[in-house]
């Protein structure tokens, strides 16, 4: 036998096997539950995951759909939103948020984001809006909430309407109040990444609006009320009873879960204090559940690089700003037109973040961090 202690645990960006190995019975039970019960959509548990999720958001209705990216293209589409149209919202996000106005027919207008929080800076809102503009859609990065009040002011001083994108932060709370019922409708994902995952793809909507949640009821089904009868050109969109008895199973366990990120993300501002890094900010009043553990870097691929060399993983959300993508150049946007978010696109990177990511592992990872930035000044001597 060879000596030593060997090779240290490598340390993932995400681990989805540790919170898999503490459900793999309920998890089985679930899916072979929904096989004997051949009812395999638009059946009760389906139901049951929209009520509790209705109950959690403090909202009339929870729609459930096929993923994020339905959730948010139905909600333009129930709101009339089409060719013509415009819709304000962050460039620096996933694409689905952008791509999901520009499927509609709408324009992506987009506004620089906050240098603190990386959301939407609402202090700019209200030049962006011309005639044409129908509604704001904001995104709660990172599960971090938007700055919503000022928001939704100048929304409804514009009669605008508020599309929430909540797609990385269930459980996510603002001034004691839930995201999704900071707006007219809220979109979620139920990706197996995210904070609540599903066993594949999946997504909800939550309102208050009981028109507004008819439409995006008959738009996931073919706007179909009555088989075969058809009131709407929808399309299908519905969350099959497998992912939504994934997701029941989980269900009990997502506020620890949520807790268990605050906790790690506490025990990286101890660890950190002191290095080049520039540390996620949570405003007073807002509860973030660290979707991601993002911050920012003075020579981000530099530390990439060394981490991965100590077997920590990385990632680059997002390295590409929306308004400077390939598909986007037909609408005028030129690098430097939004500093804040081209800039924070440069120097981002997540760093280690999952439910049960222990309070070792976080100080490996700041060990790491420290190792790299004594090299950086040595070479620099």
């Amino acid at each position: 036998m060879s000596g030593g202690a060997g090779p240290a645990r490598r340390i993932p960006l995400v681990d989805l096997e540790r919170q898999h190995r503490r459900l793999a019975a309920a998890l089985r039970r679930a899916v072979v539950e929904v096989v004997e019960s051949r009812q395999y959509v638009l059946g009760p548990k389906g139901a049951e995951l929209e009520a509790k999720m209705a109950e959690a958001t403090r909202s009339r209705h929870a729609i459930a759909l096929a993923s994020g990216t339905d959730a948010l293209y139905l909600s333009l589409l129930a709101l009339g939103i089409g060719k013509g149209d415009e819709v304000l919202t962050t460039p620096f996000t996933f694409f689905a948020t952008a791509s999901s106005i520009s499927r509609t027919g709408a324009r992506p207008v987009f506004v620089d984001i906050d240098r603190r929080t990386f959301d939407l800076d609402p202090a700019l809102l209200e030049r962006a809006i011309t005639r044409r503009t129908r509604a704001v859609l904001p995104v709660h990065l990172f599960g971090l909430p938007c700055d919503m009040d000022p928001i939704v002011r100048v929304a409804r001083r514009h009669k605008l309407a508020v599309i929430e994108d909540a797609a990385q932060a269930v459980d996510a709370a603002y001034k004691g109040r839930p995201v999704g019922s900071l707006g007219d409708v809220a979109c979620y994902s139920f990706y197996p990444t995210k904070n609540l995952g599903a066993a594949g793809d999946g997504g909800m909507v939550t309102t208050s609006d009981d028109a507004l949640a008819d439409r995006i009821r008959l738009l996931r089904d073919h706007g179909s009320r009555k088989k075969y009868h058809h009131e709407l050109i929808g399309l299908n969109s519905r969350l099959d009873e497998i992912q939504a008895a994934v997701l029941l199973a989980k269900w009990p366990y997502l506020r620890r879960w949520n807790d268990e990120r605050i906790r790690a993300a506490g025990a990286y501002a101890k660890a950190l204090r002191g290095t080049s890094l520039t540390l996620p900010f949570v405003p007073k009043g807002s509860r973030s559940v660290y979707h991601l553990y993002s911050v920012l870097c003075p020579d981000r691929d530099g530390l990439a690089a060394h981490l991965a060399s100590r077997g920590i993983g990385t990632g680059v959300y997002y390295p590409l700003c929306l308004h400077l993508q390939a598909c986007y150049r037909d609408l005028g946007y030129r690098a430097g037109d939004l500093p804040v978010a081209e800039e924070v696109s440069r120097r981002i990177l997540a760093l280690p973040m999952y439910p049960g990511l222990s309070d070792a592992e976080v100080r490996r990872v700041a060990s790491a961090v420290r190792e790299y930035e004594a090299g950086r000044k040595g070479a620099r001597r």
